[in-house]
């Protein structure tokens, strides 16, 4: 690819052209002379949202020439923030617009969705920020500069500094842990619903204290997914290669748009990155937590989230019934079959999901307030050992098993990283994610995902549970804890 800085005249554009002209070209990237031109004259949208396309359940939306999105085509390298118009049905929890933020290369059609991480809500105190970390990101909207000025080293900057250590997937300048899909143009898809993106309903939640007025919540997730898809259908170029990655709730959500956003792009290769964002096996009409422990949590953002009821009309607009209505072999009551239902509808494209096993924070979500053991265990480190032991449970039982009956979708779980609660392969750098007993790195299965000549799948977990915990500590983790 040639990469492109932004340059200050036209003699240095040039010079820098001409230093990466011999660059390993991928499907998507432009040649020299194109590169060249499109600094002169950006390429418009060459596969806009068509009418059929505006029509049915959660419908994309056409391009509206009289609203300004504030967006500038040719300016490269850098980035921008894009409006979205109330037409669209976009909206953050809180009812203030919703917005996201591109970052558009001259060099190459090749796009990244990433979706922003960051919790999820379903009662008064996660919803409206009082539980912390352990609430859902962004309760009082985006701000316009959320992604500006992203300097990993700035450490005056910590307001942005969750952002800016965000991934090297989509970290463009990072100072040591570079990966080709920062090079691509890039679509950075803010979470402000607390609903993993997939919501789809307005709720009440009252303050338990009685002090503070009801708090009105949209989970607003599903349609904004879809006003950021039709805008760069209606304004970017139709990428050669597209991957849609995220952490947390982002890989979830990543997971969960899949299906519509890699139909809608109708790239000619596409990838999945679901970092530490598992749907497990819990069918919603079993009562045995033992054996699928994440039961309750399912059932809970179902209600939260979404109108769907199981048995209901299945031409009611919500989010299960629309992604039953586009995904042949999803079964509403078993959401993990979606990994399958993923494979056979793109077979070709390539999936790829992982996690540490010592994970403490997504498996605080899926069970501390659903299991009366560990909710009540006055004792932190027991807690964490009986999160941990249930997070590794439904991995080998409830998630691999369905991962191995199919062609195309690979796995990585390394145990432990110190750093963010072992949470999260992905962001901040790509250290500490080996898997030493088969002699891999999580690199190697980033480039074996992202992977437009295909090849084997990796699967690969770790089983060595001492390691990881004698030799996994980075002072400069040390301090971005203490800055964030």
């Amino acid at each position: 690819m040639i990469k492109i800085l932004r340059p200050s005249s036209l003699a240095l554009a040039a010079s820098s052209l001409i230093l990466s002209a011999h660059a390993l070209a991928e499907p998507g990237d432009y040649g020299f002379w194109t590169t060249l031109g499109n600094l002169f004259n950006p390429p418009k949208a060459n596969a806009p949202v068509t009418p059929e396309q505006a029509q049915g359940m959660y419908p994309l939306s056409l391009h509206d020439p009289d609203f300004d999105d504030g967006f500038d085509p040719g300016d490269y390298d850098n980035w921008q923030k894009v409006d979205v118009p109330i037409s669209t049905g976009a909206m953050c929890g809180n009812g203030s617009p919703y917005k996201f933020f591109v970052y558009r290369v001259p060099d190459t059609s090749n796009t990244i969705f990433y979706f922003e991480g960051g919790g999820a809500c379903w009662v008064y105190e996660s919803c409206s920020g009082q539980a912390g970390i352990r609430g859902a990101r962004n309760p009082n909207g985006i701000p316009d500069n959320y992604v500006q000025n992203i300097n990993l080293l700035d450490f005056q900057n910590t307001a942005n500094l969750a952002t800016a250590a965000v991934s090297p997937l989509i970290y463009t300048h990072h100072p040591y842990n570079q990966f080709k899909t920062g090079e691509w143009n890039l679509v950075y898809v803010p979470y402000c619903t607390g609903d993993i993106y997939v919501g789809d309903k307005t709720e009440i939640y009252q303050d338990p204290t009685g002090q503070n007025p009801d708090l009105i919540w949209h989970h607003n997730g599903l349609r904004n997914v879809q006003a950021v898809v039709s805008w760069v259908k209606n304004n970017l170029q139709k990428p050669e290669q597209v991957l849609a990655a995220g952490c947390s709730a982002g890989s979830i959500g990543a997971l969960l748009n899949y299906s519509k956003l890699r139909a809608d792009m109708d790239a000619t290769y596409g990838y999945l990155i679901d970092d530490s964002g598992p749907l497990f096996h819990a069918p919603l009409n079993s009562d045995d937590i033992a054996s699928y422990p994440s039961v309750p949590l399912h059932k809970e953002v179902l209600r939260s989230w979404t109108t769907y009821t199981a048995g209901g009309d299945p031409r009611e607009t919500n989010p299960i019934n629309f992604l039953s209505s586009i995904t042949p072999g999803f079964n509403s009551n078993e959401l993990a079959s979606l990994y399958k239902a993923l494979s056979d509808k793109f077979p070709e494209d390539r999936l790829g999901i992982t996690h540490f096993l010592a994970d403490g924070n997504f498996s605080s979500y899926s069970y501390e307030r659903f299991h009366e053991d560990i909710y009540s265990d006055p004792n932190g480190e027991s807690r964490l050992n009986k999160l941990r032991e249930k997070w590794q449970w439904d991995t080998h039982n409830n998630l691999i098993p369905l991962l191995d009956q199919t062609s195309n979708w690979g796995y990585y779980f390394p145990m432990f990283r110190d750093f963010n609660e072992s949470h999260c392969t992905t962001i901040l750098d790509l250290e500490y994610g080996e898997i030493a007993e088969h002699g891999l790195v999580l690199r190697d299965f980033l480039n074996n995902i992202v992977n437009y000549q295909g090849g084997a799948m990796i699967r690969a977990y770790e089983t060595d549970k001492v390691s990881d915990f004698e030799n996994n500590h980075s002072w400069f983790y040390d301090l971005v804890d203490g800055l964030l």
